[in-house]
């Protein structure tokens, strides 16, 4: 019955969104009638009101749904959905301000005398506009009010022309900052988190250990993540529409024309083309530029964008004279905002000890500027044709859609969870032959069907939440949450295109004139189709154009994640083997240097660990070109170990799939308790099947070959022969690595010590002649001035240990004098022996240092070098098939 409640849930929102209603209304009005029914049915037919469902009441699947609005309510700060009403509100001033209609204009001059350049410059302008406003419908609209009657006038043929409207229309989708991945990327959070929890349980169900490897999780997502990931394929996508047009037009030039302006392109040229194009690409440069430099989140981001928009309409709307002043203070000010922020430290917490007055205060009076600007230019938008309010409304009207169909699909996954579709959907995805790539291609092919019917926003906040995870949580393509997400912006692009319900085809038809043929659209827009399923087809065989830059970004970035991130493990070891190939003869020169200097100064604390360092470096070779072969021997194990896996992998999951199956029909038993025939006779029935289910696994289970048990010990002895290498390399490399740099930094503050120690053994008279508070407060700042010095252990212990001698509970004038004698010995002790090692070992020690740092000691650092962030970006793009490990 519950399967028949949940066909009827889909059944009802699919036939109230056919009738017209809003889908605001039809997502929760679908999931309210029929739990209401499913409870009414249950109490009618079971005398029981949770009959009918998985587990749980009508009452609390329906306060569970109200749970998520309200989780979503005040979720909405998060800065996946906050940005929403600002890029909104920034492309919808946009459009308001004519902006888009200029750079058509300009962009058909520019172009104009190539073959095709009309169809070029309109999908450079789509590319533009999709950059600033990641609306759909309204640059589809636009385009065709502007462009098509010129394309028109010049003989375009009528598909050329509008397909070539259509598709770089529904370029907002993909390029960002789009809505859709905004969206997509709040969604995949939270299918990250459950695809987490669905990999960890398969790791323990696989392998019986109750943690899972870190570096073995899968990988969350942010807007600013998605956003780059979708910025190269967005490009592509442009490259290949502008190839298309070129190559139609030199095939067949009578169908799109040159069309000469017979302008000059002299300067007057130019300043008109840089006035139309500039401002765009600056608004562009700041959004974006500030996402990918890694300064801005995505919603600050967005603030700038809106601010922007504000400042371009306000030069564009206003024609009179100093048109052009809030523009200008506006880039003034930001100009001097960004020069004082790289050479001052503008942070007004710190002011006393930065000293930065006077640039403070310039940066107050550059803040104040810009914000004249901006009041300025609002005051500009809001007088002329009332712009900013009927922008206001529209941003409300759009934001107000888009939040509450978030809110409503939330009670309409409540209710689909209430009748087990998400298991359902998790048995016949888990129960496809073929694995990951099956349920992917299928998962894309219902997604591109319901594009048909159903706006983006459905489809990301109704079928990616099910669907997601699924695909996530598998091990064998281990696949990333950015990428996933570009697959399916690019897949519901792809649908908006699709005759005969592409919603872009309807935009185009609302405002194209009679004399353009339906038919002919439906023509225009199937070689675009070819294009996109082609450029699918790019991005999906090669994962590194999407991972790539969120990747290099992150490593780049202030906040980079250290080497000894979990996640980053196989690169950096991978990165590690092969330099230390390379520099192993640099470090044994090194090494030997440092065994062939004088080292009779050093103190024992340090004598002997020096070397066990070296011991330790040299033997690291060896540990990790065993590592080495440790890895090499997995490699060759796989060829015949990885189908076995997979037959048993799909056994495994059949069995557990019967699992689901099995605890589902118990819970049925409940509601069939009675003694009437008919209960007693369902229930049987019921009983039978639950049998019937369970001989199945036994069968299932009696199908494992033989040879499984022994291949996998054999093949899981070999994981844990390379995590053995593993470790003993970083037990030899990472402590000997240590041990030198950290013995380097003390000798090489021998000077520091030295500098402090007229002071120290001037405290034995102090302590004899002064007032004890008052020594103690000199021993205090003493310390203070130590905290910077390497190897301070001992000096501040002895400084820690006359303090308390002298103000503690113990303090004593004898106490004191001993402590301050101890203390004068302590640091003469430290600085001769500073001192006598600076000329034989301190170059030796930092030359070492220097030549291992990047391969023994480089889990050990704070953040990669730039090279070697690089490296490390290109290997974690690819996608890494973990599942032997499961």
């Amino acid at each position: 019955m519950e399967f028949l409640f949940l066909v009827l849930l889909v059944g009802l929102m699919m036939l109230s969104l056919g009738l017209g209603f809003p889908v605001a209304f039809a997502l929760p009005g679908a999931a309210i009638v029929t739990i209401g029914l499913a409870a009414g049915s249950g109490v009618l037919f079971a005398g029981d009101s949770t009959a009918y469902f998985m587990h749980g009441s009508a009452i609390e699947w329906l306060s569970a749904g109200v749970t998520n609005f309200r989780g979503i309510y005040w979720e909405a700060d998060r800065d996946t959905l906050i940005a929403i009403p600002l890029f909104v509100f920034m492309g919808i001033m946009l459009q308001r301000s004519r902006i888009a209609e200029e750079l058509l204009v300009t962009m058909a001059r520019l172009f104009g005398a190539l073959p095709g350049g009309l169809g070029i410059s309109v999908i450079v302008v789509g590319a533009l506009l999709a950059a600033t406003t990641g609306v759909v419908g309204a640059t589809v609209v636009a385009m065709g009010l502007i462009s098509l009657p010129a394309m028109m006038r010049n003989n375009y043929s009528q598909p050329l022309a509008t397909g070539t409207i259509l598709a770089s229309g529904t370029l907002g989708q993909i390029i960002p900052p789009s809505i859709v991945l905004i969206i997509l990327a709040d969604q995949l959070s939270s299918a990250v988190d459950q695809a987490g929890q669905l990999r960890t349980q398969l790791y323990r169900e696989s392998t019986g250990a109750f943690s899972m490897p870190s570096e073995l999780g899968v990988s969350s997502t942010s807007a600013g993540d998605m956003f780059m990931g979708a910025l190269l394929p967005g490009l592509i996508l442009v490259a290949l529409y502008i190839s298309f047009v070129l190559i139609y037009a030199l095939i067949r030039p009578q169908n799109a024309p040159a069309v000469g302006s017979g302008e000059v392109m002299d300067a007057a040229f130019w300043r008109s083309v840089a006035v139309a194009v500039l401002p765009p690409l600056v608004l562009i440069l700041l959004v974006l530029g500030s996402i990918l430099a890694g300064v801005a989140t995505v919603t600050q981001a967005g603030a700038v964008g809106a601010a922007g928009a504000t400042v371009m309409a306000g030069y564009k709307l206003h024609t009179g004279p100093g048109r052009f002043v809030p523009t200008l203070l506006a880039l003034g000010a930001v100009l001097a905002l960004g020069i004082l922020s790289q050479n001052y430290n503008l942070n007004v917490r710190q002011l006393d000890q930065s000293g930065a007055h006077g640039a403070v205060a310039l940066a107050g009076l550059a803040t104040a500027v810009l914000v004249l600007a901006l009041v300025w230019s609002t005051w500009r938008t809001f007088k002329v044709d009332a712009t900013l309010r009927g922008v206001m409304v529209e941003t409300a009207k759009t934001s107000s859609l888009v939040f509450i169909i978030l809110l409503g699909a939330a009670m309409l996954i409540s209710a689909f969870r209430a009748f087990g579709g998400e298991i359902l959907v998790k048995e016949f995805l888990t129960g496809l032959p073929g694995g990951f790539w099956v349920q992917f291609l299928l998962v894309m092919l219902v997604i591109f069907l319901l594009g048909f019917f159903l706006d983006f926003i459905e489809i990301a906040i109704v079928v990616v939440p099910i669907v997601a995870p699924i695909l996530l949580m598998n091990p064998e393509a281990n696949v990333s949450a950015v990428w996933l997400g570009v697959m399916i912006g690019l897949n519901i692009q792809t649908s908006f295109l699709t005759p005969p319900f592409g919603f872009a085809l309807f935009y185009l038809r609302g405002v194209a004139a009679a004399s353009v043929r339906t038919i002919n659209m439906y023509k225009g827009v199937i070689p675009f189709i070819a294009l996109q399923l082609t450029a699918l087809g790019i991005v999906g065989f090669n994962p590194q154009l999407v991972n790539w830059l969120p990747a290099r970004v992150s490593l780049l970035s202030e906040n980079a994640p250290p080497p000894r991130n979990p996640g980053l493990q196989v690169c950096v070891e991978a990165m590690t083997s092969r330099q230390l190939a390379e520099q192993a003869p640099l470090i044994r020169e090194r090494i030997a240097a440092v065994r062939a200097a004088d080292t009779g100064m050093l103190p024992a604390r340090h004598d002997r660990p020096l070397r066990q360092a070296l011991d330790g470096m040299e033997e690291s070779f060896g540990l990790m070109a065993a590592f080495d072969a440790a890895t090499a021997a997995i490699e060759a194990a796989t060829p015949d170990y990885r189908p076995l896996h997979r037959e048993v992998s799909a056994i495994n999951a059949a069995v557990s799939n019967l699992d689901t199956r099995i605890a589902r029909s118990q819970a049925r038993l409940r509601n069939y308790r009675g003694d009437d025939p008919d209960m007693v006779a369902e229930r049987a029935a019921i009983e039978a099947d639950i049998a019937a289910m369970r001989e199945e696994q036994q069968v299932l289970r009696d199908s494992v070959p033989e040879r499984w048990e022994a291949a996998q010990d054999a093949f899981q002895a070999l994981v844990a022969d390379e995590q053995q290498a593993r470790m003993a390399f970083r037990r030899a490399a990472e402590p000997s690595y240590t041990a030198v740099s950290e013995l380097a930094a003390e000798i090489a503050a021998a000077d520091a010590v030295a500098a402090l120690l007229p002071e120290v053994e001037a405290l034995p008279l102090r302590v004899a002649t002064a007032d004890p508070e008052d020594v103690a407060a000199e021993v205090q700042e003493l310390e203070r001035r130590l905290l910077g010095v390497a190897g301070q252990g001992e000096l501040a212990s002895a400084l820690s240990g006359l303090r308390r001698a002298l103000t503690g509970r113990g303090a004593s004038p004898e106490a004191a004098r001993t402590a301050a004698d101890e203390a004068v010995a302590v640091f003469e002790s430290e600085a001769a022996w500073r001192s006598a090692a600076q000329d034989p070992l301190q170059q030796p020690l930092t030359a070492l240092e220097a030549a291992s740092r990047s391969t023994l000691g480089l889990r050990l650092q704070d953040r990669f070098a730039r090279a070697q962030a690089l490296e490390v970006a290109r290997c974690v793009a690819t996608h890494r098939d973990v599942s032997l490990r499961f």
